[in-house]
């Protein structure tokens, strides 16, 4: 299998570098030899959008610039997609998972196999909250998981619960499913 890569998209606050830190973690643990997690910011302030990159592989990875051509991108924040083409470089045959409270037949997007789920909604059921605002990264992690089937559930789920003890992470960990059973893709 070659190198998978992931570009995430969010915004300040949101969680996206620290999910693209777990989903490297816990493609680690799944058994890829080479992951890479790091971020790319802008303007560093919560609510400023914001890049993050994963990269897993079953061989050493010896890239290290940003992704330019991803095989998937994970959307924290549906606004993102009205600021910039979330899906530029996307590889053919590639993966769109948005937060979004849509079915994937509604979000318009020039390419990509689309997959949806309410993370924002799952993070209020279930209290995952800064400051008072959701954070949906954990939400993405199940569905990621879902949606491209690289990483198992039960992995993503210990590698949250290893992040936050307690409540917390077993909050985490049950948002992660909620949303890797409600995530659909299109066809």
């Amino acid at each position: 299998m070659p190198m998978i890569e992931i570009r995430w998209h969010g915004r300040g606050g949101q969680g996206g570098v620290t999910s693209a830190e777990l989903l490297a973690k816990a493609a680690y643990i799944d058994g890829y030899e080479g992951v890479q997690a790091f971020p790319y910011f802008g303007a560093e302030r919560r609510g400023a959008p914001v890049k993050a990159f994963t990269r897993m592989s079953h061989e050493p990875i010896n890239v290290r610039s940003q992704i330019y051509e991803p095989d998937i991108v994970a959307v924290l924040d549906p606004s993102i997609i009205e600021l910039t083409d979330v899906t530029e470089g996307l590889k053919e045959n590639g993966i769109v998972i948005i937060n979004i409270d849509k079915n994937p037949s509604e979000v318009d997007l020039p390419r990509g196999r689309i997959c949806t789920y309410d993370g924002t909604g799952i993070a209020l059921k279930h209290k995952l909250l800064v400051a008072g605002l959701p954070v949906v990264n954990t939400t993405m992690l199940g569905a990621f998981a879902k949606a491209t089937g690289l990483v198992k559930l039960e992995t993503v789920q210990n590698v949250i619960q290893s992040r936050w003890s307690g409540a917390t992470g077993e909050r985490n960990a049950l948002g992660a499913k909620e949303a890797y059973d409600t995530c659909v893709c299109s066809k």
